[in-house]
C-alpha cells in the first residue's frame, strides 16, 4: 500500500480512458489546489487563456507554490508526479482565485482544471494554516453561510461559463464543504451539469442549511470519503454515505491527504470510523447542535481568542510558541462558562497532538537511517508534552477557580 505520491508514480501512466477518473484523482487535484498559485495561473478577470503545467514550472517564481513549508517536500513531489505523468501531464489551469479577508473572517481560493478527454473539475481549496480560514471552519457549524460558502455558489456559476458540457466539482477539508454548498445553492441550469462532487474530510452542514437547499437534487452525486479517525469530515455530518480509508498515521494527523492509503489503484477502504471516534464525533455534533446562535458564537469566538492569544497567526506557531502566552489564553479561557472552557481545552489538546505528530514524522523522515536512541534521556518532544500538559493543568485549575 502506498500513498497519492505512489499512485501517481503507479498509475501515471495510464490514460484517463485506461482507468477512469476516480476518488484517487480527485484527492490527487484537490490536494494540488493547496499550491499557491498566485501570479502564475490567471484569474477569472485576465484574458489570457489556461496554462500549462509546463509553462508553470518553467516560471520564474516558480518556488512560490510551495508556500507552505509544511507540505514543501510532499506538495513538490506531487507536482512532479503530475506533471510527468501521462494521466495528468496535459492538464491546463485557469480561473484561479485566492481571497483572504481577516476583516470578513474569510479564506477562499479555488481553480478550473481542464484534464484530457474533456473533464474539467472546478477545485475549491480547503484550510491551510492561516487562522483565518481556520476560524472559518468552525464557523460552519452556524446556520447563515459563511464568506467562504457565499463566495463559493457566484464562482461556480462564472466557472462554469468556461466549461464545455458536464463537469466535476469538489475538495479537501473546507474545499469539500463548499463545493457541496456551491452545488445545492447555485442556478439550475449550472447543476444539472454537474456530474459528481467530490467531498474528501468536508464539513457537513447544519440540518436547517441542507433543508433550505436543493441538497436532495444533488446528494446521489456527491462522493464523500473521510479518513479511520475522522473528526473534520463528520462535523455536522449525520448521513451514512461515504466511504471510509485507511490513513497510515493516528487521530487528527489522518486528515492530511498524504496520509490516506491508496491499494491497487483505489483507496484501502475499510468498514468503518473507529467506533472510539465515531462516539467522539456524535458526542460533539450533538453538543453543537443543542447550542442556540449566540452561545455558538460565544464558543467559536473564545476558540478564536484563545488561539489570537498567542499573537501567532497560524496554526503551526501556535503550537509551538503557545506556552509563553499562557497567561493571556488562561484570561481568554476565564471569560466563558466551564463547558465550553472545557471543549476549547479539548480542541486545544487536538491541535497539539496533530500538529506534534507531524513534526515528529518529518523530523524523523529527515534523520533517516542516522536516528539513534539514547535510553532514559527525554526527547524534544516528551519534553514539549511535559511542558504542554503542565500549562493545561495551569489552564484547567483557572477553569474550575
Amino acid at each position: 500500500m502506498g500513498t497519492i505520491l505512489d499512485y501517481l508514480r503507479e498509475y501515471g501512466d495510464y490514460s484517463l480512458e485506461e482507468k477512469p477518473f476516480d476518488d484517487v484523482d480527485s484527492l490527487v487535484i484537490s490536494q494540488l489546489s493547496y499550491l499557491k498559485f498566485d501570479g502564475i495561473v490567471p484569474g477569472p478577470e485576465e484574458t489570457c487563456g489556461p496554462v500549462s503545467l509546463a509553462r508553470i514550472a518553467a516560471h520564474s517564481d516558480y518556488d512560490r507554490l510551495y508556500g507552505d513549508e509544511r507540505y514543501r517536500k510532499d506538495n513538490t513531489a506531487l507536482f512532479t508526479g503530475i506533471l510527468n505523468s501521462r494521466r495528468f501531464g496535459d492538464m491546463r489551469l485557469w480561473n484561479y482565485v485566492n481571497l483572504i479577508e481577516p476583516e470578513k473572517e474569510s479564506q477562499f481560493s479555488a481553480l478550473v482544471c481542464g484534464l484530457s478527454g474533456g473533464i474539467s473539475y472546478v477545485v475549491f481549496r480547503g484550510t491551510d494554516e492561516n487562522i483565518v480560514g481556520w476560524k472559518e471552519d468552525l464557523n460552519l457549524a452556524f446556520s447563515e453561510p459563511v464568506p467562504g460558502q457565499l463566495h463559493s455558489v457566484p464562482y461556480l456559476e462564472q466557472a462554469a461559463e468556461t466549461i464545455d458540457g458536464r463537469f466535476f466539482v469538489g475538495g479537501h477539508s473546507k474545499g469539500g464543504n463548499l463545493a457541496v454548498y456551491a452545488a445545492m445553492h447555485c442556478d439550475v441550469s449550472v447543476r444539472e451539469r454537474i456530474e459528481r462532487i467530490y467531498d474528501h474530510d468536508g464539513p457537513g452542514f447544519r440540518p436547517e442549511v441542507r433543508e433550505r437547499s436543493a441538497f436532495q437534487e444533488i446528494e446521489g452525486r456527491i462522493h464523500k470519503t473521510v479518513p479511520r479517525s475522522s473528526l473534520v469530515g463528520m462535523l455536522l455530518y449525520t448521513e451514512g454515505n461515504y466511504r471510509v480509508v485507511e490513513s497510515k498515521t493516528l487521530g487528527l494527523a489522518q486528515h492530511n491527504p498524504y496520509t490516506w492509503l491508496v491499494k491497487d489503484g483505489d483507496f484501502r477502504v475499510v468498514d468503518e470510523i473507529r467506533p472510539g471516534r465515531k462516539f467522539i464525533d456524535q458526542t460533539l455534533n450533538e453538543w453543537i447542535l443543542s447550542l442556540d446562535q449566540e452561545q455558538m458564537h460565544i464558543f467559536v469566538d473564545t476558540l478564536y481568542g484563545v488561539v489570537q492569544a498567542s499573537e501567532t497567526d497560524n496554526l503551526i506557531d501556535f503550537t509551538a510558541h503557545w506556552f509563553q502566552s499562557l497567561h493571556k489564553i488562561g484570561r481568554a479561557i476565564g471569560e466563558v462558562d466551564e463547558e465550553t472552557g472545557k471543549v476549547v481545552l479539548q480542541i486545544m489538546r487536538a491541535l497539539f497532538d496533530m500538529v506534534s505528530l507531524h513534526a515528529r514524522q518529518q523530523a524523523r523522515s529527515r534523520r533517516g537511517s542516522r536516528r539513534r536512541k539514547h535510553p532514559g534521556r527525554k526527547n524534544k518532544w516528551e519534553m514539549q508534552r511535559q511542558k504542554f500538559e503542565e500549562g493545561m493543568a495551569r489552564l484547567e485549575s483557572r477553569l474550575r477557580g
